[in-house]
């Protein structure tokens, strides 16, 4: 195993009925503004209930954040944080909208220009206001974890950035919330949450026995709860389980002391930016191809990812492997994601437009072992058409 340290400060506050919890967990004195994304949060009462428990302090609203939130629309709260000078964020929603909290909670504390923040990937960033979170939607993790995104609108740059500052103080994870949510965030939050999983755990064996275990726990609780968490949207046990799987597959315990891969999301943040195809969708696209490309690097872990998770324990190494990475894009394709670029009427175009960015941006040796180039990546976006 290899050497790591690993810090989570945030509080978890699991279960229904806990918004109320907010009147205790945030601050008596605090000037909150509560950010959220569309007209969801207001349609099911959850910003009413928000408003309820916040009672007698001051709050202000930001509305507006985008899935796949932007530096254009997330200045703009930046600017309404300076001028009211609020002290603590209350960010309502999925993973965009705290993505974007987390941008706005270094963002306001930055000294210049807060692009810079993911120019640098947050070692810039040496303070940032208080937050909590209310989730509404399982998928990203980014309720439990300190890891952002945020694409510039202008340019079509979506970069991440990490930073211990952005750790939510407390998360709020009520899975009667998740009741109303539509078919398709629902399949997109289980592929999220698979990949993220998979990103930690498909590399190279490193003898870290529980992270495997662990690792390959959540993705047999994913494939078990997958159909009825679609069939049934108001069965609160799957529901309950999707939200905290969402949750440890990105809060950092499974990748402690593990070489990690992240390219499936890297080439797939530039599909999003260049298309905007849903987040959780590009990784599906990605993900099989590139397990197929890689095959030779990543095939003890393959082998393991084959028996453990899919059962597959008769055939050749190779036979085994094309199986595995076979259910894996059923898998998908059982939630109703396409995981082929000609799904998303894209074609040998986007593979061209999707190295270019790559390139800008200077993701040239991407994966475990660096060795994804432009050339690779290319193969792998290919093998997708």
């Amino acid at each position: 195993m290899q050497s790591f340290t690993f810090y989570n400060p945030t509080q978890i506050v699991f279960g229904p009925d806990k918004v109320a919890e907010l009147s205790k967990l945030v601050p008596a004195t605090a000037k909150v503004l509560v950010l959220y994304g569309g007209a969801s949060a207001q349609k099911t009462g959850t910003l009413a209930e928000v408003r309820a428990a916040l009672g007698e302090r001051v709050v202000q609203e930001f509305g507006g954040i985008e899935p796949n939130p932007t530096y254009e629309t997330l200045m703009k709260a930046v600017e309404q944080v300076k001028r009211e000078k609020i002290d603590f964020l209350l960010a309502v929603g999925g993973g965009s909208v705290i993505d974007g909290t987390k941008f706005v909670a270094a963002a306001a504390c930055f000294d210049g220009d807060a692009w810079d923040i993911l120019l640098q990937r947050g070692s810039n960033v040496t303070r940032a206001l208080p937050f909590g979170t209310v989730l509404t939607l399982p998928a990203t993790g980014s309720e439990m974890n300190s890891g952002s995104v945020v694409t510039c609108k202008a340019t079509q740059t979506k970069l991440a950035f990490m930073s211990r500052h952005v750790f939510p103080v407390f998360s709020v994870l009520d899975p009667t919330k998740t009741f109303t949510l539509p078919p398709r965030q629902i399949a997109n939050g289980i592929a999220d949450a698979f990949v993220h999983t998979v990103e930690q755990y498909l590399t190279y064996p490193v003898q870290g026995l529980a992270q495997d275990r662990f690792a390959e726990g959540l993705l047999q609780t994913l494939i078990e709860i997958a159909p009825k968490a679609l069939a049934e949207p108001e069965d609160y046990d799957t529901r309950a389980n999707l939200m905290w799987t969402a949750t440890l597959a990105l809060n950092g315990l499974i990748g402690a002391g593990v070489p990690q891969d992240w390219a499936t999301h890297m080439i797939g943040h530039e599909l999003t930016a260049l298309y905007g195809i849903d987040h959780a969708r590009t990784l599906a696209i990605v993900l099989p191809s590139l397990l197929n490309v890689q095959r030779d690097t990543k095939r003890a872990k393959l082998l393991q990812y084959a028996e453990r998770v899919w059962h597959l324990t008769s055939g050749t190494d190779d036979e085994r492997i094309d199986s595995a990475i076979a259910r894996t894009r059923a898998f998908f394709e059982s939630l109703g994601i396409r995981t082929r670029l000609s799904g998303y009427e894209l074609g040998s175009e986007a593979v061209d437009a999707v190295v270019r960015q790559l390139q800008s941006h200077g993701m040239t040796s991407l994966g475990e072992h660096q060795d994804i180039s432009l050339q690779v990546s290319r193969t792998i976006l290919e093998a997708a058409l």
